[in-house]
């Protein structure tokens, strides 16, 4: 079978493993957003060497934006936020995120201290870690959780994948969700079919 066959009938198969997306998630529900994207090199060009700069890290960087949302002991949900569309990640954009995929009126939602998740407080219970304070657990607040689901997806793409193109990372993505749900799911690939005929 030739190699773009084999590419196309895999995003197929994450298509199907998107439709699983449907419902709000709720409980405790950590929310949280992760910057994915290889490092920049420095070019060929021995001139070049000594200007190249470190690449920023976290908000400051030019990689592909990825919002997370996990329910305590449940299912995840991914949302690939591109920067490229101009779209700034403030609290208008989290919100519209939120709403589609969390049910307010019976979640609390734990976040770090990020300035756009700070007018959450007023739509939905709401609980936050000052990780610039060096503050990772407060209580019951935390966001551990969705950050070792990022620790998965950037590791599966690293060493299974090597690079994914911010066009198709919303497949890929879908990919590691449903694979992350269904986990514990001994008919998973029956599901998957169901998913693929509907």
């Amino acid at each position: 079978m030739r190699r773009p066959t084999v590419w196309s009938m895999m995003h197929r198969i994450r298509k199907a493993m998107a439709s699983d997306q449907g419902e709000l998630l709720s409980g405790i529900v950590e929310m949280d957003e992760t910057y994915i994207g290889g490092k920049p090199r420095p070019k060929n060009n021995k001139d070049d060497d000594n200007d190249f700069q470190p690449p920023k890290r976290g908000r400051g960087t030019d990689k592909e934006c990825v919002v997370g949302m996990i329910e305590r002991g449940g299912k995840v949900k991914t949302k690939h936020h591109s920067k490229k569309e101009g779209n700034k990640l403030d609290f208008k954009s989290l919100h519209s995120i939120l709403l589609k995929n969390i049910s307010p009126e019976s979640t609390t939602l734990m976040t770090d201290d990020f300035k756009g998740y700070k007018p959450f407080k007023k739509v939905i219970s709401h609980l936050s870690v000052n990780h610039s304070k060096k503050q990772w657990v407060n209580g019951v607040a935390h966001t551990n959780t969705i950050e070792s689901f990022w620790a998965i997806v950037k590791r599966g793409i690293k060493g299974q994948f090597h690079f994914v193109s911010p066009k198709y990372l919303s497949n890929y993505l879908d990919e590691f969700s449903f694979r992350f749900n269904n986990k514990e799911n001994e008919f998973m690939f029956d599901k998957l079919l169901i998913n693929a005929v509907r």
